[in-house]
């Protein structure tokens, strides 16, 4: 094999692992923090909270579990920002502004299959709700954000 064809192969293989570990340096695990639970809904149940913390709580509290894969570029960056942005969205654990408006929210997506959605449910089978589990959670969660 020609010299000048090892070098390009070296390269082509060289290139995409210094990247790689390039973007490991850009710290987005800086965002990945848990601020205290400043105050929760009143949950009609426990059940409620506590389908709600299976299948929502790791976007949408404080309480986030951050895994493993959270810490390796570009899966931090997507968990980082699917977070803050669900954070933002709806905190369960900074309770005290929703809206009936954003009750009607929560029941919708959830309804329509979007929440949880489904790149996460594949990494989080647990979070999946079964065909019985998702009317429950809505109700509870109708009940609890009011």
């Amino acid at each position: 094999m020609p010299k000048r064809t090892v070098r390009v192969i070296v390269l082509l293989i060289a290139i995409p692992i210094v990247l790689c570990l390039c973007i490991q340096l850009i710290p987005v695990w800086l965002a990945q923090n848990n601020p205290p639970v400043l105050a929760e809904p009143r949950w009609d149940s426990p059940q409620t909270r506590a389908l709600a913390k299976r299948a929502c709580f790791d976007c949408h509290s404080n309480e986030t579990v951050w895994p493993a894969y959270a810490r390796v570029a570009p899966a931090s960056w997507l968990a980082t920002l699917d977070t803050v942005r669900g954070r933002r969205h709806l905190n369960f654990s900074e309770w005290g502004q929703a809206k009936g408006e954003r009750v009607r929210e929560v029941a919708e997506v959830i309804s329509e299959g979007s929440m949880p959605p489904a790149p996460y449910l594949m990494l989080h089978p647990e979070a999946r709700l079964s065909p019985t589990e998702k009317p429950q959670l809505i109700k509870g969660l109708q009940a609890s954000l009011r």
